[in-house]
């Protein structure tokens, strides 16, 4: 009679306590290292570091000069609001992050002074002795020195699907992190924190070398904006001087074009923007740790993944199943998922049911409650997987287990590659049933059966494998004895069970949803080439036949251009990351392990797993999954791709508005008009167009056509793509009705100054409403109220005495007011007209194709 087998090594008596105080006091805690926390003053600064933000405060600082406390006033606003938006976004996504980490942190059973203990994970020192049961977590790097039936997912570490034999013979070595699946074991503890595998693994995550895609644009924006500013100062301030005008008047005038040739609002519009991202990504359980990654992923051209728990489930499951063909073949699924538990019937072919039916009876997987119809279950991941393709195809496990009670077994080790159960059964006879590796029962001659059935078997199990699962042969025979020493002899083949850890029911329409945007999906794993290639055809990733390449003796020319690649190392993966970025592609990451830390942090923008991955991925990531639904992708790059798009909307029409006030002054003095526009009346149209009207137009709803378009190019500038032509052309028409308007009044003796005032403003106002995506939609409400509200303090302005004073302005006549309200009708037709004649530049794709970049 074959029965458990039992240890009978020794188990050290582990440290006493004071002991472990000593080494703990000597080597610190067992916490993966990780980045200090960032002091809030710290956060203050790097948000006032913007080139932009550092322009505005040289321009508060200018108003200061000159008394000018009202401009001075709104421009801090802008600067503060900013700031504290920014920073209390970065905290709010830390302390969820936080909070799952919390929710995830680890425990350990350790041996000190003769006991066992459950202890924190941070508390295990070097030379603790760790007690390891199914669903334990793997405190630290440890050698094993007992162990039966030892499995572990070592997926977070390596990326591999299935699960590792451990044993003490053999492979002995167990890492941090990885979880115990099946069996039990001690270890005693060799590394801790930073020297153990996931410490070593975290060293790689070093500092993100510059800064995003958006920020270096705004870098870029921010520089030329600066030197306009002086080169306008100078010249406006020098040509008073020529005309003879007041020292301190073109002083005052210079410094007012040089705010209204800076958008202050933009740094506003950019923060409210990517504000909104982030709020509707949480709304989809996204959290964005820093504002500027809702943009980023807006800009990505390659997607690079995991592929273990990120583009799959994780879990194992059955996908098909063969049956000899003297049983009738079957081959195909076993069962519709998802099928409630009161419509499932028993599969049609009774030779799928006795396979599935001894699949149950040889394994050691249980339903951790049998109220949950199935889908909790404990144990190794292929067992789980059988027992829960037997549950949906109506076998119920806990009868038949009861009805055939197992009585002695040989359990599964990585030299015999086969488990051996044997039950009794209601006449009194006995089964044996055993389940492995195809090729170690069909060779090795457990199984009878002719030559050509053998052939046949194994055939369609290397047919399995080459498509990237997991074969089991199952096999059985009854005897009227107890079975002796040797019972796995004489077996009958029932079939072969194939075992796949599925894709993720979102993963293939995020993957297409990608392609339509132009980015490229790239699979990066620790896997075997052989699964990869299976998942990343399914998902339309890798062409069917194409080349899985060996990231470890992956080319340079490979590192950039490959679809799928295998047996990467964490180390690997940032020479893949460092290659795709070096060919000038804006990388995102996702992944879930801690293999991915490294990678997820090098690239323009990581994306972890919030549930499933590890406390590494979150740390390295920008954008975390809270939900691990993949579907959110999709919506934080519509996200990126609608505020960039707001902010080059809001560059149009605020650089337009402050090229025209510019003109204005230059050419105005050429016409008989000495100085068209007082350095007041500038600050307030400035005030009122770049102000309440600028900032609502950065909550523009996308365009629908935005998930079509291809990425802009990396190398492009935000006032690339036809933006930089479109501005002065804008910028034309407006000065040429203000200055037509102003020459016009003052020829006919009515307040031509008040009206080019009024026509600056009221034109900018109908360049606001015509940028909208859809002008005249109710979307995007703020818009409207705040033209509408604008337009009315430009009315206010030339009528209320005290804004008349203030900004020297005269009332208008009825039929003038009329006529210099409806010349806001020109600057919606300017915009319209520009759309239409110019509506964008188009590139050239790949494939031939042309498609239009966002404009």
């Amino acid at each position: 009679m074959i029965g458990p087998i039992a240890t009978t090594r020794l188990v050290p008596e582990g440290l006493s306590a004071a002991e472990a105080a000593r080494r703990a006091a000597r080597d610190g805690a067992n916490i993966v290292p990780r980045r200090p926390p960032t002091p809030w003053w710290r956060r203050v600064v790097r948000q006032l570091r913007d080139p932009l933000i550092l322009v505005l405060l040289v321009a508060a600082a200018l108003t200061v000069a000159t008394g000018d406390w009202p401009d001075t006033a709104v421009i801090v606003l802008v600067v503060v609001v900013n700031t504290a938006v920014g920073v209390s976004q970065e905290l709010r996504a830390q302390q969820a992050i936080s909070a799952l980490e919390r929710l995830t942190a680890p425990t350990a059973r350790v041996v000190r002074d003769h006991r066992q203990l459950q202890i924190p994970a941070s508390e295990v020192v070097v030379g603790d002795v760790e007690v390891l049961g199914e669903g334990d977590i793997v405190a630290a790097d440890a050698s094993v020195v007992d162990a039966a039936a030892l499995l572990l997912d070592e997926s977070a570490l390596t990326g591999e699907a299935l699960p590792a034999d451990k044993a003490v013979a053999g492979d002995s070595d167990l890492s941090a992190g990885t979880v115990v699946v099946k069996g039990r074991g001690v270890a005693v503890v060799t590394a801790i924190g930073a020297a153990s595998a996931t410490g070593r693994i975290a060293g790689l995550l070093d500092r993100r070398t510059g800064p995003t895609p958006l920020q270096r644009r705004l870098v870029d924006i921010g520089r030329l904006l600066a030197a306009v500013t002086v080169v306008l100062c100078v010249v406006v301030f020098a040509l008073g001087l020529v005309r003879h005008q007041p020292l301190e008047l073109m002083l005052v005038t210079a410094i007012s074009l040089a705010v209204a040739a800076v958008p202050e609002s933009l740094p506003a519009v950019v923060t409210l923007g990517l504000a909104l991202g982030a709020r509707r990504m949480a709304a989809h359980r996204a959290l964005v740790r820093t504002l500027p990654a809702v943009e980023t992923l807006g800009s990505v051209t390659v997607l690079a993944t995991d592929k273990t728990g990120t583009l799959t489930e994780g879990r194992m499951v059955v996908g098909e199943v063969w049956t000899p063909p003297a049983a009738g073949v079957t081959t195909g699924p076993v069962a519709a998922r998802g099928v409630p538990a009161a419509e499932r019937r028993g599969p049609k072919d009774p030779a799928v049911a006795e396979l599935l039916s001894a699949a149950v009876l040889c394994n050691d997987a249980e339903f951790a409650d049998p109220a949950a119809d199935g889908d909790a279950v404990l144990g190794d991941p292929t067992e789980t997987a059988l027992l829960r393709a037997a549950a949906d195809s109506g076998i119920d496990e806990r009868h038949l287990r009861a009805r055939c009670p197992r009585v002695s077994e040989l359990p599964f080790d990585s030299d015999r590659k086969r488990m051996t159960t044997v039950h009794r059964l209601p006449d009194g006879r006995y089964r044996v049933v055993c389940k492995g590796a195809p090729e170690v029962m069909i060779r090795s001659g457990l199984v009878d059966a002719d030559p050509a059935l053998r052939t046949d078997t194994l055939d369609r199990a290397a047919l399995f494998a080459g498509q990237g699962y997991r074969v089991l042969a199952v096999a059985t025979a009854d005897r009227a004895e107890p079975p002796g020493e040797d019972p796995e002899r004489g077996l009958r083949l029932l079939g072969l069970v194939a075992i796949v850890d599925p894709p993720r029911a979102s993963a293939a329409a995020t993957v297409a949803a990608c392609r339509r945007a132009g980015i490229r999906p790239v699979v990066i794993t620790g896997d075997h080439p052989g699964t990869a290639a299976a998942v990343a055809v399914d998902l339309g990733i890798l062409a069917d036949g194409a080349d899985v390449v060996d990231a470890r003796r992956a080319s340079e020319a490979e590192l950039r251009s490959a679809a799928v690649f295998a047996r990467a190392t964490p180390a690997r993966k940032l020479d893949i990351i460092d290659a795709l970025r070096a060919d000038g592609q804006i990388v995102a990451m996702i992944g879930d392990g801690v293999n991915d830390g490294p990678a997820l942090h090098r690239a323009d923008i990581g994306v972890a797993m919030g549930r499933r991955g590890t406390e590494v991925a979150r740390q390295a990531a920008d954008l975390v999954l809270a939900d691990d639904n993949l579907d959110t992708l999709v919506v934080a790059v519509e996200e990126g791709r609608r505020v960039y798009a707001n902010i080059r909307r809001f560059l149009i029409y605020g650089l337009s508005g402050g090229a025209t006030e510019i003109a204005v002054m230059l050419f105005g003095p050429l016409f008989g008009l000495a100085l068209p526009l007082l350095a007041g009346q500038i600050l307030w149209v400035n005030l009122l167009t770049h102000g309440l009207t600028g900032v609502a137009l950065g909550g523009e709803p996308a365009e629908p056509a935005i998930m079509r378009r291809r990425p802009r190019p990396p190398t492009q500038s935000i006032l690339g793509s036809g933006l930089w032509q479109r501005i002065p052309r804008i910028a034309l028409i407006l000065c040429v009705v203000t200055l037509g308007v102003a020459i016009w009044a003052h020829h006919t003796d009515r307040p031509w100054q008040t009206m080019a005032f009024f026509t600056l403003a009221a034109t900018q106002l109908g360049v606001a409403f015509g940028s909208r995506t859809r002008p005249w939609s109710t979307a995007n409400p703020l818009l409207l109220v705040t033209i509408a509200v604008s337009f009315g303090l430009q009315i206010a302005a030339v009528y209320l005495p005290p804004l008349q004073r203030l900004l020297e302005t005269e009332a208008l006549s009825g039929p003038d007011l009329l006529l210099v309200s409806a010349l806001s009708v020109l600057g919606y037709g300017a915009v319209r007209l520009d759309r239409l004649l110019h509506p964008g530049t188009r590139v050239t794709s790949r494939h031939g194709r042309g498609q239009e970049l966002l404009a």
